[in-house]
């Protein structure tokens, strides 16, 4: 019986080990096609109406995310835990009108920036294909990191810790 049971939990493992380093992978080749230019966008206007300059002397991740998207939903708390401590600005790219974002917002309990970007303005400026994607910006607004798909709170903390 101990036998199987330890077959059977390095068999997970394995599966756990091999599933990353797919997911990884196609994320890596998804993100080849980013545009990994210096951020020049100095600010955006939010869904709430108001401003939100980037700041000049702190990282800055930028998440582009979609109502309809399931990965999106399930990532979403890891985002909003981010932006407790970061700065964080979110993208909503073609998710209805302002008012179903916003019901989107309340009905999941999230609080971070959100721009509208219903006619996709911004995901073609910084090429996004796939969602959610996030980029994550160093205190001089180079690109330092992408993640195309699912990313933890770890794997994001560890990213900011990196560059900061």
């Amino acid at each position: 019986m101990k036998e199987k049971l330890k077959k059977y939990v390095k068999e997970i493992i394995f599966f756990i080990v091999s599933l990353t380093i797919i997911l990884n992978i196609v994320s890596y080749y998804r993100s080849l096609e980013l545009n990994k230019e210096k951020l020049s966008i100095k600010s955006f206007k939010l869904l709430n109406k108001q401003t939100y300059n980037i700041p000049k002397d702190k990282p800055l991740i930028i998440h582009f995310w979609a109502t309809w998207c399931p990965t999106c939903k399930i990532e979403a708390p890891n985002i909003q835990r981010l932006s407790k401590d970061y700065e964080v600005l979110t993208i909503a790219v073609q998710s209805g009108n302002k008012e179903n974002i916003k019901q989107y917002l309340k009905n999941n309990e999230l609080s971070f920036k959100v721009v509208d970007d219903t006619d996709g303005y911004f995901s073609r400026k910084f090429n996004i294909k796939a969602f959610p994607t996030t980029l994550i910006y160093d205190k001089n607004k180079n690109l330092k990191f992408s993640e195309v798909g699912y990313t933890s709170t770890f794997g994001l903390f560890a990213r900011l810790w990196w560059i900061d």
